[in-house]
């Protein structure tokens, strides 16, 4: 079984968690595509057999997220389920908040939670935070390509926010940040990821509904196929260049159909289907394989 699933990850799990059950479910090979916190929600592709050498691909293009900024309280793991660290007065002003919401807009420089699975040293930070040590993180360039404030709950100081953002971003972070640049400190409450790539949340499927479907024999109907949620055009290769094609050789073009004038990434077809992901080398004048499939 080889493509994907778009999981909705409950709270409770975590992302290792989910991959796990997939795995037994399939009885095959399994990875997820970026980590989602166990009491965060929302869609977690799920790489199935040789689509786990995609898995990079999927994790790097941009995320979508609904989260609740909690003013006026921060805390040591940056949200609500952590211990709470101070607790300020907040000025409830709408029109700050959007004018400060806004200036987070576009690439800038942003410092990993302490309560994060990155890993400095061999050690997983948040690891070394259990322990009680706080070590430096360095700050990393992440892009929010899109922010707005999507509700207001004046009552409980807190507001809503939508978050188009690119791999490495952690929300709780910007969260955290948004509090400091208000003067009231923040941390995140609940969150949902809505989008990641191509999968979206109206189409992720919850555990329950991917174990019914493995009891009655339909999982083969759930799968997404890695050319549907990873778009590049289509190459073929003609029959005396399937051997050296299957073997992972560089092909030259006269061995190959292409799109005219085309540079960057092609699914490589043969006469029995699928062969790979190739990337098109036009100063070689050859396809280089990237994924063989």
């Amino acid at each position: 079984m080889t493509g994907f699933f778009n999981v909705y990850k409950e709270a409770g799990y975590t992302s290792h968690d989910v991959v796990a059950i997939v795995r037994k479910l399939t009885k095959g090979k399994a990875g997820h595509t970026g980590t989602l916190d166990p009491q965060a929600e929302g869609v977690l592709p799920v790489c199935l057999g040789r689509a786990t050498k995609l898995a990079d691909m999927i994790t790097g293009q941009f995320k979508t997220y609904v989260a609740e900024v909690m003013l006026g309280v921060t805390s040591d793991t940056g949200d609500m389920t952590g211990n709470i660290h101070s607790r300020r007065p907040v000025r409830f002003d709408e029109d700050a908040i959007c004018k400060v919401v806004e200036q987070f807009r576009g690439p800038q420089m942003q410092v990993p939670p302490m309560y994060s699975a990155l890993k400095i040293g061999g050690k997983k930070l948040y690891e070394l935070a259990r322990a009680g040590q706080t070590v430096e993180r360095k700050p990393r360039a992440v892009t929010i390509e899109d922010i707005r404030v999507i509700e207001f709950r004046p009552a409980d100081d807190c507001f809503i926010i939508d978050v188009t953002c690119s791999k490495g971003t952690y929300i709780r972070s910007l969260c955290m940040d948004i509090g400091e640049t208000l003067g009231t400190g923040a941390a995140m409450g609940a969150l949902l990821r809505t989008r990641s790539g191509d999968f979206s949340l109206d189409s992720a499927l919850k555990i329950t509904e991917i174990r019914e479907a493995a009891e009655s024999g339909g999982l083969d109907g759930l799968v997404l196929q890695v050319e549907d949620m990873l778009v590049f055009p289509q190459a073929f290769v003609r029959a005396d260049g399937v051997i050296m094609a299957k073997n992972g050789n560089a092909l030259p073009f006269d061995l190959v159909e292409l799109p005219r004038n085309y540079e960057g990434k092609v699914w490589l077809h043969g006469p029995d289907g699928l062969i790979g992901l190739y990337t098109v080398d036009t100063t070689a004048a050859k396809l280089r394989l990237e994924v063989m499939m």
